[in-house]
């Protein structure tokens, strides 16, 4: 696959974009720990003994009969150091298509972090060869399809285990 570099900084005006490590798994935990946060995706706050767990698969990357990239970052503030959420992106098709995700910890919503983060992180799968970004988003979840809108994705009438197909018209 002609995937993009891995574990690369992003920086935005207020964020810098960390390659997600097993080490985050402690703040992380505490970041994502609001039952709201699971209301579309399902589940519950994870511990940071889970995280650390899932955080390690993640950095491990797909089984190798897999053709595809795991690509993943937390958000930390550039102004106080906190961490704030996440993105990913799983990239495919040869390097070319990229399914991306975002999530960012209740107490720091409504304040443009979410639509930075993936402003940067599609910005620079593009530059990386990435021409297809795609999102999959729950068809109430009003947040994530207001980012969906500014990063230029429209949904499409696909769905993807229930939830909306976005991408550039």
């Amino acid at each position: 696959m002609n995937e993009p570099v891995t574990g690369q900084r992003i920086t935005t005006a207020r964020l810098v974009l960390e390659p997600l490590a097993v080490a985050h798994a402690e703040e992380m935990a505490a970041v994502l720990d609001d039952p709201a946060l699971h209301t579309f995706t399902g589940g519950e706050p994870a511990s940071p003994g889970a995280l650390r767990e899932r955080y390690a698969r993640l950095v491990a990357g797909p089984p190798p009969e897999r053709d595809e990239a795991w690509l993943n970052w937390v958000l930390r503030r550039r102004d106080d150091q906190r961490l704030v959420g996440t993105v990913q992106a799983t990239v495919t098709s040869a390097g070319t298509r990229a399914a991306i995700a975002w999530v960012v910890g209740a107490s720091w919503q409504g304040r443009g972090y979410a639509t930075e983060a993936a402003l940067g992180m599609a910005s620079w799968l593009r530059a990386g060869g990435v021409n297809d970004v795609v999102a999959t988003i729950h068809p109430e979840h009003a947040a994530s399809a207001a980012v969906a809108r500014r990063l230029g994705l429209e949904p499409t009438a696909e769905r993807v285990d229930g939830e909306v197909l976005w991408r550039a018209p």
